[in-house]
């Protein structure tokens, strides 16, 4: 796990990156687009199973830019906008390839604060049904005053039943678990 000091370290490394990328987005009408991009990049970077030979290679000091780049051509060329490419060769050829992950990442933060929308993560025993996850939506959007939400949702077994949503540093905990943690608070145990 990062230290914050790393995270600040890192941070310092793509945020010059994301913030570009954002006023270039914003002056071109392209918000979406390359919020579409950066998916695009932070799943072909994470792979199926959470670990990708393409992230290793972009941050293996073994190789060059010049194979950076040829990869990210070849994977990205046809997929991403051209101007998004740009950036991705450019943070290739400033030997911050490694930084693209958490440029992608930073992006969509952006984008989330530029639009007042905040980030609910929830987990649960069992997978939530559209009434479900439309209730947590607006419980959320109650909570912070945000104008939208956007959800990620796990499952969690070891809940029992119910949901723990976490915004930002806030936990609402309404598992059936933390119920009974509270319980046994209360009863001194």
């Amino acid at each position: 796990m990062l230290s914050n000091q790393d995270l600040a370290v890192r941070s310092e490394l793509f945020s010059p990156y994301a913030d570009a990328l954002l006023e270039i987005a914003q002056s071109q009408d392209l918000v979406d687009r390359f919020l579409e991009d950066a998916d695009t990049v932070l799943s072909a970077l994470n792979g199926e199973n959470g670990s990708s030979d393409l992230a290793s290679f972009l941050a293996s000091p073994v190789f060059g830019s010049v194979p950076k780049k040829t990869v990210i051509q070849q994977v990205f060329g046809e997929v991403v906008h051209p101007t998004f490419l740009n950036l991705l060769q450019l943070m290739v050829d400033r030997n911050r390839a490694a930084a693209i992950e958490g440029a992608c990442g930073m992006y969509r933060v952006l984008v989330r604060n530029l639009r007042n929308i905040v980030l609910a993560e929830v987990s649960s025993a069992v997978a939530l049904t559209e009434e479900q996850h439309q209730q947590v939506i607006e419980r959320v959007k109650a909570m912070t005053g945000a104008a939208g939400v956007e959800v990620e949702t796990t499952i969690d077994p070891d809940l029992l039943g119910g949901v723990v949503i976490k915004v930002g540093s806030q936990v609402y905990d309404a598992s059936l678990r933390g119920q009974l943690k509270r319980i046994a608070v209360s009863l001194g145990r």
